[in-house]
């Protein structure tokens, strides 16, 4: 009897992760983002050795490239919803499983069609990661001065992620075969996954009516074509080419239905309540012409280091390291600055900043400027970053804590339809202003003239067959053309940046902390009763 009641009074068991410290959940987060972000860029340096060994086509090699982001982006919204609803350290770990089983099919596909399938899973894996991610550091660093500090870190981890993903990817390839850039993730998962079913707390929104199936499958299906139209329009096809418009068109349609469903049900799976929050829908829209800002001018600079300065891609991924690493001190500051100045100061300073950025790179021409060019992308990633994390931070801030896997999914989705609209926009204003020269180039027919306008490559494949004169009067006014292009891209680009400044007026002057949203609207204390022992927050098992 003493026995039973004995065991009756004993403690009880604790879920995982219950008394796990935030910052240690933290480090298992920017692990499981680091991977994530690894793999985004670390296939770029591979497609060569990807496409001798494999013999994609045309089409084939695009999907091979494109299914990872292509199928990320469109599932963002279904699996934040649905952590929200079945627990975010759940579809996590999903995640990492997913993650490392498709990453061992990628390395080891000996087709094209087993290569693009494995990249559409690795899709869906990283579908579930980043969401989670991010909702979960929002449930556990409740106090927004923490979570502006966690914030800063994770971002910096993303910057770091990116850019070692093709130094790491180089390295790979340099001592093994292909398949290792693949391969690098599975003993990453195979820590990370226990890690996370030890260390992670469980979360989760309220269960306030069944998840909207339709709706998900709905958004999902009409990202997709979208983010696919966006795609081709920044591959160079035309938007009246049926491959373009038609995906273009359907998606357009699938979202304005998804938009009118959720609008009537009772329980919406995405509340559309929070764009009604100024910041909230600012901060969206803010990182939306931050990344596409930001993509198309890492693209055509990219072009820029090697077509007109002539150096290597090692060279080329040096000389843009340092934007790199001032994006990685800008979030590692930008907890401070968010205090001290504000969401309202701070996004719109980031984009004055790299507008001015843009605009001092307008003095780039046809000889190098290492001063000029180090200064320009320093300037570049540190207002850049500023601007993303001031807006991730708000709208994360400004979104209540039982939705966060749906605003977490709102906010990535926003980057991946920002960088894939900017490669579009920026590229087509790129090719507007360098195609017109090359159509009169003295001595070089027609054709070959026309197929030097696609771009600064093919102009000087076309120049090495013509040879002599005409040959060397091609290249010379192509480079040129180029340099006038990459001017006109760049003015464009400030033009959207200082767009994005006035748009950030409409943010919080100052960064409040100690309330949190409920929903509505208003904002309410945050409740005591979230915390246990240590301050740290109480989360559902």
């Amino acid at each position: 009897m003493s026995g039973t009641t004995t065991a009756a009074a004993g403690p009880r068991r604790r879920a995982p992760g219950a008394d796990a410290h935030p910052w240690v959940v933290l480090v298992v987060l920017c692990a499981s983002l680091l991977l994530v972000a690894l793999d985004a860029t670390v296939l770029h340096v591979a497609v060569p050795a990807v496409t001798e060994d494999l013999r994609p086509g045309a089409v084939e090699l695009l999907w091979i490239v494109d299914a990872y982001p292509l199928v990320c982006a469109a599932l963002l919204i279904l699996f934040g919803t649905l952590g929200d609803r079945v627990g975010r350290r759940r579809v996590l770990l999903l995640g990492y499983a997913l993650f490392g089983v498709a990453s061992a099919v990628a390395a080891f596909s000996g087709t094209a069609e087993m290569l693009i399938l494995a990249r559409a899973l690795l899709g869906v894996g990283g579908a579930m990661i980043m969401p989670a991610t991010l909702s979960i550091l929002r449930q556990v660093f409740p106090d927004r001065r923490e979570r502006a500090l966690a914030i800063g870190i994770w971002s910096a981890v993303a910057a770091v992620g990116a850019a070692v993903g093709p130094l790491l990817g180089g390295f790979l390839l340099e001592h093994f075969w292909w398949g290792a850039v693949f391969l690098v993730n599975i003993p990453l998962m195979l820590v990370s996954l226990p890690v996370g079913r030890l260390l992670l707390p469980e979360s989760r929104g309220e269960r306030d009516g069944p998840w909207d199936v339709t709706g998900a499958l709905t958004a999902a299906a009409g990202l997709f074509c979208a983010v696919l139209g966006v795609q081709r329009l920044g591959g160079g096809e035309a938007v009246a080419s049926p491959l373009t418009a038609l995906p273009l068109l359907t998606g357009a349609v699938l979202l304005l239905l998804f938009v009118r469903r959720q609008r009537r049900l009772p329980c919406p799976l995405v509340d559309l309540r929070m764009f009604g929050r100024p910041a909230f829908s600012t901060s969206v829209g803010c990182i939306v012409l931050a990344m596409l800002a930001l993509v198309g001018l890492e693209l055509i600079a990219a072009q820029y280091l090697q077509l007109v300065l002539g150096l290597s891609p090692l060279e080329t991924g040096l000389r843009l390291l340092p934007l790199t690493v001032a994006a990685m001190a800008a979030g590692l500051a930008g907890a401070r600055m968010l205090r001290r100045f504000g969401p309202r100061r701070m996004v719109a300073a980031g984009f004055c900043l790299t507008a001015a950025a843009v605009l001092a790179l307008t003095v780039m021409g046809g000889a190098d400027d290492p001063p000029l060019l180090l200064a320009g992308f320093v300037l570049l990633g540190f207002g850049l970053e500023t601007t993303l994390f001031g807006a991730y931070e708000s709208m994360l801030s400004e979104a209540p804590a039982d939705r966060a896997g749906g605003a977490a999914a709102i906010g990535e989705t926003s980057y991946q339809l920002g960088a894939g609209i900017g490669i579009a926009l920026l590229g087509s204003v790129m090719n507007a202003a360098y195609a017109p020269a090359l159509r009169s180039v003295p001595g070089v027919p027609r054709g070959a003239s026309d197929a030097a306008g696609h771009s600064l490559g093919e102009a000087y494949q076309v120049a090495e067959r013509l040879g002599g004169p005409a040959g060397a009067a091609l290249r010379r006014v192509a480079r040129d053309s180029f340099v006038h292009g990459l001017h006109v891209t760049l003015l464009v680009s400030a033009g959207l940046l200082l767009l994005g400044a006035l748009m950030a007026l409409r943010l919080p002057r100052t960064m409040q902390c100690g309330e949190e949203p409920d929903g509505t609207g208003a904002e309410v204390p945050a409740p005591r009763e979230a915390e246990g022992a240590g301050g740290r927050p109480r989360v559902s098992a």
